[in-house]
């Protein structure tokens, strides 16, 4: 299962109305950009977010994968009629998730490029996103909490009633089981991963020799969040480390150069090297493949880098 947020606006209630999302495969330039192509993607059983004027009023369920087909004749604006329909059955919000309102536990999860939201919560430019696990996994929690859960100070007897009331509703049946589907894919794809690259690093850190697996981090370069499935397992997209080496790669207080040079943020004084266990002029082995991987961690994670511009519209392709 994979999960996408779609960008509606004006369109929502006739795509509703029709079961349906619905974009051109070409924009006016005669270009095709990114988020059109992307309908190709969607799949029997794939979720599907829909954003409309700054919030999450609804969630859907692909019946049929993704078909191209020509505009039909009940929904409204543009002019090119060729495109790429999804057929969905649709589930309303009683209360939608307004975006900007929950930014700080959502934007941490945005990923880097093609992010459907911007820094403020807004949305970008386009029509379809994909939208990772991680992320969908914290946007349904917050539905939930919005929708779905009674609040504490509601008296027993009324609680109790509402649970009854709601625990065979399709939405409340969707959310579970799109949370079950996403942990499971995430909870896989970090088994496959740690597998694969464990006897690759000898199963133990090389910045510090620690060679209890327990104490071991399958560590990503490149995020879950950021990468596409087969990056997600690739045992060269990350490094073996131990818990707390495995914190200063993730938080971006170490880097690794493609030589193998392990780079520490100007965060760290040298005073404090001993005290995260580190040194000058540390190096690793590391592998050819790493290289890609490496160079986006630096890029994009490590702290000595320019502050980037979350979330910017990106140019369509």
């Amino acid at each position: 299962m994979n999960s996408f947020i779609v960008m509606q606006g004006e369109t929502y209630q006739q795509e509703k109305k029709l079961g349906i999302i619905w974009s051109p495969q070409q924009d006016k330039s005669g270009m095709v950009p990114h988020s059109y192509k992307r309908m190709m993607e969607v799949k029997k059983g794939d979720r599907i977010l829909h954003y409309v004027k700054g919030a999450i009023v609804a969630i859907s369920s692909a019946t049929k994968d993704c078909r191209e087909a020509s505009r039909p004749e009940s929904l409204e604006g543009g002019s090119q009629t060729a495109g790429y329909l999804v057929a969905t059955e649709y589930r309303e919000l009683e209360r939608p998730l307004v975006i900007h309102e929950y930014m700080a536990e959502l934007e941490p999860l945005f990923p880097r490029k093609y992010s459907a939201f911007q820094e403020d919560g807004s949305g970008n430019p386009g029509y379809l996103y994909a939208c990772n696990e991680e992320l969908l996994l914290k946007l349904l929690e917050i539905i939930s909490v919005l929708n779905v859960y009674v609040p504490e100070d509601e008296q027993l007897e009324l609680a109790i009633e509402v649970v009854r009331k709601t625990e065979h509703h399709p939405l409340v049946l969707l959310i579970a089981e799109t949370v079950l589907e996403a942990k499971r894919k995430i909870e896989r794809g970090e088994q496959q991963f740690r597998k694969r690259i464990m006897p690759m690093w000898n199963s133990h850190c090389p910045i510090c020799g620690i060679q209890n697996e327990a104490l071991l981090k399958a560590s990503y370069s490149k995020p879950w969040k950021d990468s596409i499935d087969p990056e997600r397992v690739n045992p060269y997209n990350g490094i073996v480390l131990c818990s707390n080496h495995d914190a200063l790669y993730q938080n971006g207080y170490i880097a690794v150069n493609p030589s193998g040079t392990v780079q520490i943020s100007k965060k760290i004084t040298e005073e404090e090297y001993l005290l995260y266990g580190l040194a000058k002029r540390l190096k690793i082995t590391a592998y050819p493949e790493n290289e890609p991987f490496f160079r986006w961690h630096k890029n994009n994670v490590f702290l000595d880098k320019r502050k980037r511009v979350l979330n910017r519209p990106e140019a369509e392709d």
